[in-house]
């Protein structure tokens, strides 16, 4: 077993479980976070991205043991603007994604803003560079959606982004 501290929508806590444990396992199964899913549990869907110190992850892929002491924010821990422009887009159908979706959004709306590249720009964004809907597809491919609620979705980033 390993003694763990981690500190997860703003609240620190203590656990005691065994190394292989995921971080998705470990907010899901030993904190009781539901909100965060467990899709394809490889990493390919994108349902189980969590943020962490305002990194977009995929949970399933990382064990909680490498994230003590770091911030690891969940959709219960997000009020964001992007999820009203979800609703008013319509953004989700069975809303499965949805949690990932939103993380991984805030996550690449940071990575945007801080000039990291995409595959469509190539180079670094300028500051105040508006996303296009290209860049927004292409920088949200980690996440699926069954529903095809994409269309949703880019406009919901857009304003946001806007």
């Amino acid at each position: 077993m390993a003694e763990l501290r981690v500190r997860v929508n703003g609240a620190d806590h203590l656990l005691d479980i065994p190394p292989q444990v995921s971080l998705l396992d470990a907010l899901r199964e030993h904190l009781g976070l539901t909100g965060t899913k467990k899709g394809c549990d490889q990493g390919a869907c994108g349902a189980c991205t969590v943020l962490a110190d305002g990194e977009r992850i995929n949970a399933c892929l990382a064990l909680a043991v490498q994230y003590a002491d770091r911030e690891i924010t969940t959709i219960e821990g997000i009020d964001h603007p992007i999820q009203e422009a979800f609703v008013r887009h319509d953004g989700f159908q069975c809303g499965y994604c949805t949690s990932g979706q939103i993380c991984s959004a805030i996550g690449m709306l940071a990575e945007h803003k801080d000039g990291m590249p995409s595959a469509v720009t190539g180079e670094p964004s300028a500051e105040g560079e508006e996303l296009t809907d290209e860049e927004i597809r292409e920088r949200m491919s980690g996440n699926l959606c069954r529903c095809g609620a994409y269309h949703g979705i880019v406009e919901a980033i857009g304003e946001v982004a806007r």
